[in-house]
C-alpha cells in the first residue's frame, strides 16, 4: 500500500483518541452488528475501499449474513432490515449527505425506535466513520488499498 501520509505515524496525537472514541462508540451499547452496517453505508456512500471491506467483513464476523451484507447499499429497497435498522440507516445518509431537507422526517423516525442516548451514540457513530473515511480516503495514493484503522 502507497500512502501520501498516514495520520497514525504522521499525526500519534491525534491519531490515539480518534480510536479512542472509535472504541467508546463500540462500547456504548449500541448493538455491534447495527454499528459495523451503520459504518458499512456511510463509508459506501463516501467511497473508502478499505472500510466497506473492513467493516463487511466485522459484520460477517459479528453474525450478519452475506445477503444482509449485500443488501445494505439498497437498504430502502430491500426487505431483509428491520425498522430500528432502516432509521438508523436514514439518519447516516441524511447526516453524511448534509440532507437538511430531510433531517426532521429522519429524526421524527429514529425517535420511534431509540431513546436519545441512543441517538445521540447513533450521531457519533456517523461523525466518527465520516471522519475515518476521510483520513482513509486522504492519506491513499490513488490505486492502491486504503490504510487506516477504524
Amino acid at each position: 500500500m502507497a500512502f501520501r501520509f498516514t495520520v497514525a505515524a504522521d499525526a500519534p496525537s491525534l491519531y490515539t483518541p480518534m480510536l479512542a472514541i472509535t472504541k467508546a462508540i463500540r462500547g456504548s451499547g449500541l448493538p455491534t452488528g447495527l454499528i459495523h452496517l451503520i459504518d458499512l453505508r456511510v463509508s459506501q456512500i463516501n467511497g473508502c475501499t478499505y472500510c466497506i471491506d473492513m467493516h463487511s467483513k466485522e459484520a460477517r464476523h459479528d453474525g450478519q449474513s452475506d445477503q444482509r451484507i449485500a443488501a445494505v447499499a439498497e437498504w430502502e429497497r430491500s426487505d431483509l432490515f428491520l425498522p430500528d435498522e432502516r432509521a438508523a440507516f436514514a439518519w447516516a445518509e441524511v447526516l453524511t449527505r448534509t440532507q437538511h431537507d430531510r433531517i426532521d422526517e429522519a429524526y421524527r423516525e429514529l425517535q420511534r425506535h431509540f431513546t436519545a442516548e441512543q441517538i445521540a451514540q447513533l450521531t457519533a457513530t456517523v461523525a466518527q466513520i465520516n471522519a475515518w473515511n476521510r483520513i482513509g480516503i486522504a492519506q491513499h495514493i490513488e490505486g492502491t488499498a486504503v490504510g487506516m484503522a477504524a
